[in-house]
């Protein structure tokens, strides 16, 4: 519905997506009925890197409050402590992509150098990803709370991804639309096979 109002690149990509449009509700629909392994908990609900403050010699988790804009009803909901984790590795896309789209709406970098540098970008969300995920995923195992099927596992965090990133396109639309680009791309790459 927005489509006709963007223009640039958030226009291009978002037409790109609004064509793969089966293939995303298809996504959704791996989880349909599927019996997944793990546990539903109590979650931080908005977890990310703004959220996260380090004292020197620790970190601290702060907002417990959950994402605003959704009712507190919905807050309250137990759900996969993946969800906390597909935030925090939305996060990290967010920051690689909001440092190169940055630089160049800064002039350090030339516009037609930010094709050339996005794999990069992306380069470097899925390292940090995957560090976070390798640091995070034993402990949580260990206690039972997320499928320890790896299949189930990544089916789930896969959906949990795509759901950030579809509330992130909500989200970037009504407040920064410029932004948009950022969870669409997510979105795109995860339609790829990316994670």
């Amino acid at each position: 519905r927005r489509l006709a109002g963007l223009t640039g690149p958030v226009e291009a990509e978002s037409r790109r997506l609004r064509e793969r449009e089966e293939e995303l509700l298809g996504a959704y629909r791996a989880i349909v009925g599927a019996r997944l392994g793990g546990a539903r908990i109590r979650v931080h609900g908005d977890y990310h890197l703004g959220q996260v403050l380090y004292t020197g010699n620790d970190f601290i988790i702060i907002d417990f409050e959950g994402e605003p804009a959704r009712p507190l009803s919905e807050r309250r909901l137990k759900r996969s402590p993946l969800s906390d984790v597909a935030g925090m590795l939305r996060s990290f896309e967010y920051a690689a992509h909001t440092a190169l789209f940055g630089s160049a709406e800064r002039g350090a970098i030339r516009d037609e150098d930010v094709p050339v540098l996005l794999p990069w970008a992306r380069s470097l969300s899925q390292w940090v990803s995957s560090a976070f995920l390798r640091a995070y995923l034993p402990s949580i195992q260990a206690a039972g709370l997320v499928p320890t099927d790896r299949d189930q596992l990544g089916t789930l965090l896969r959906v949990l991804l795509l759901d950030k990133a579809v509330y992130e396109i909500g989200y970037e639309l009504n407040n920064r639309p410029d932004w948009a680009r950022i969870p669409i791309r997510g979105i795109l790459d995860l339609l790829r096979g990316g994670s």
